[in-house]
């Protein structure tokens, strides 16, 4: 299994027992049937087997039980799936809040865990799972699917090849465009209590990605963030766009209807839970920043800009490393620095299908002091985040003893500091002060991790 961000020390097929894999999954939204449910069923059913499905929407499970195409019983008790299933590796895709709930039950019962990112949503509940690990013989998955895409993967080599030289600084910037960043107010993701906020629920693959780029844990952060386009800032608002009086003139509104699958999954399952997919980005309730901007200071003495927008017309990031030697400069759907005139509503979509087999080949540029730019391309993927998805299932569940010499496999440790960078900020957004890493929880920063 994978030991706190370690390679798979064992085949994790039935642990190297002659058996299958026993696993249960635990809340049945959309990225659990889906990333975690069906493609594990469809790619990987000859070393596991589902033995049971949990949520506390009956609706949503009979429903994931169909979509997964499996006959393992549900249950809407956690505790009792866990007894009368007896599994070995218990998968968390529940509302962020609750992830460490599972993973506790999940590890004091002697399983193993593999979570969805972000691994929690606070520092309290960090230390907690940190307390529960550390007590438990079994080991904690985190789910970070970034890493493994070969576009990522090339700016890892190069770092690590120190091409630029020791990096001193890195300029690190995310949009959201109207279309998925937009999605996240719809969703239980607006309000702080269920996600940590973006900061934690999106920013956690992005901090995660700097802490391993950078080889080194972040130290300290000073933050500014608001909330001046969605929520209350609207000039209407209802409870959901389904039932909305001002669908005719709001340019955010979004007809879950046209989605048999959110049909099926969500709306038709509304009156178990009470939960509305297609809830009012305006609304009254949503209290999480959308304008987002931190710096952080890394042990290692690196000093990262970093920004997150969630209006933006085009989706898309933008990194540069600084060294003393030179710069690496990177991006990725970018409409006007690829000439591209990418359909932003179907982008994300593409991003999230797995079975897009897109190949195409992607720019970065490596400027040497004192040298002429270096252009790179780097084969990329458009579905599966950019081919990560595919990577990390076939390191846990197809190749665990594979090479691994990035260290593209995540743990506890990696789970945590990349919650802890976005708490940090809505701390330090709280007291307008800067916030240390290590105050937050027993887990202290490393200068480096290699």
């Amino acid at each position: 299994m994978l030991a706190a961000g370690t390679a798979l020390a064992v085949p994790f097929t039935g642990f190297g027992m002659n058996r299958k894999m026993r696993v249960v999954l635990v809340g049945t939204g959309v990225r659990g049937i889906s990333f975690w449910g069906k493609r594990l069923v469809e790619q990987y059913g000859d070393s596991l087997e589902f033995v049971g499905l949990s949520d506390i929407n009956p609706g949503r499970l009979a429903f994931a039980k169909q979509y997964m195409g499996v006959s393992c019983p549900t249950f809407v008790n956690f505790d009792e799936m866990l007894t009368k299933t007896k599994p070995d590796l218990v998968i968390v895709t529940t509302k962020d809040s609750t992830h460490h709930e599972f993973i506790i039950k999940g590890l004091e019962f002697g399983c193993d865990v593999l979570t969805e990112k972000p691994l929690t949503t606070d520092e309290n509940k960090c230390q907690q799972i940190l307390d529960a690990e550390r007590k438990s013989s079994k080991n904690l998955i985190v789910g970070f699917n970034y890493r493994w895409s070969p576009y990522i993967t090339k700016i890892k080599e190069l770092l690590h090849n120190n091409e630029v030289g020791e990096i001193t600084s890195v300029d690190f910037h995310w949009y959201l465009n109207i279309h998925h960043g937009a999605s996240y107010f719809r969703r239980w993701h607006g309000v702080t209590e269920n996600g940590g906020s973006l900061w934690v629920h999106k920013a956690t693959h992005h901090f995660d990605l700097l802490n391993w780029w950078l080889d080194s844990d972040p130290e300290e952060v000073f933050a500014y963030g608001a909330l001046e386009h969605y929520g209350s800032n609207g000039p209407f608002r209802g409870k959901s766009c389904r039932s909305c009086a001002h669908k005719s003139k709001c340019q955010y509104y979004w007809d879950v209807t046209k989605s048999q699958h959110d049909m099926n999954l969500y709306v038709k399952n509304e009156h178990h839970d009470g939960y509305t997919r297609d809830g009012c980005v305006y609304r009254n309730e949503i209290d999480i920043h959308d304008k987002m901007s931190a710096q952080i200071k890394y042990a290692n003495k690196v000093v990262v800009n970093y920004s997150l927008t969630t209006y933006s017309p085009y989706e898309g990031w933008k990194v540069s490393f600084n060294g003393h030697k030179g710069r690496i400069d990177a991006w990725l759907d970018i409409p006007f620095m690829s000439k591209d005139n990418l359909d932003q509503e179907a982008l994300h979509s593409a991003e999230m299908n797995q079975n897009l087999d897109d190949m195409n080949q992607e720019p970065l540029v490596v400027h040497k002091n004192f040298d002429k730019p270096q252009f790179i391309n780097v084969v990329s993927e458009r579905g599966g985040h950019g081919g990560g998805d595919r990577r990390l299932h076939d390191k846990i569940f197809k190749n665990p003893d594979a090479e691994d010499p990035y260290k593209h496999a995540a743990g506890i440790r990696d789970g945590v500091m990349s919650v802890l960078v976005g708490v940090a900020a809505r701390r330090s957004i709280e007291r307008g002060a800067p916030v240390k890493i290590a105050t937050l929880t027993d887990l202290k920063p490393s200068a480096d991790r290699t």
